[in-house]
């Protein structure tokens, strides 16, 4: 595996070894052991989660202020836009933003650590989405970012409006959200 740097330190991009021919491939998506030691993060995964959605639906950005989720997200069939926010108020990139395009093809991860809110936009047909968390999810400690806030200004590779749930059609600026910090 190879861990690739971002402009925030703290998320990684991770590319595993692929082992493919004519019959097909096979990876390790994922061990503990050389996870820990290319990153040095030692966070025990205690949900994996896995979500199917139609071209253009974005989700986000989420987080937990209690129960903070560090993510180990990856697409197991078609193609996102993968952001995560800086939500940690006194850290030297509070309110920036890195994103990474995640699809079976290029079969990349991305470390999202607790502290950064999270979203993603479907950029395929459908999208297969699996995400690793190191809390549960507590719903009742959810918060939302508006996915357009401009003062986070992300650059959404976006052809058309996007498909938003009610929750995320309520996400509030990062002026007005409840923060880490």
């Amino acid at each position: 595996m190879r861990v690739v740097p971002t402009a925030i330190p703290e998320v990684l991009v991770l590319e595993p070894k692929v082992f493919g021919d004519s019959r097909g491939f096979f990876m390790e998506s994922f061990n503990q052991r050389v996870f820990g030691e290319l990153t040095g993060v030692q966070l025990p995964f205690v949900q994996d989660n896995h979500s199917r959605s139609a071209q253009g639906v974005l989700r986000g950005l989420h987080y937990q202020l209690r129960q903070p989720q560090g993510k180990l997200v990856r697409v197991a069939r078609g193609a996102v836009f993968d952001v995560a926010v800086d939500v940690r108020r006194g850290s030297p990139t509070f309110g920036r933003w890195v994103g990474a395009e995640l699809s079976e093809e290029n079969q990349r991860q991305l470390w999202v650590p607790p502290g950064f809110a999270h979203g993603f936009l479907v950029l395929s047909a459908s999208a297969d989405f699996l995400y690793k968390t190191t809390d549960y999810y507590a719903p009742e400690h959810e918060r939302c970012i508006a996915w357009d806030d401009p003062q986070l200004g992300v650059a959404w590779p976006l052809s058309a409006p996007p498909q938003l749930s009610a929750k995320d059609q309520k996400g509030v600026s990062l002026a007005q959200a409840e923060v880490f910090g």
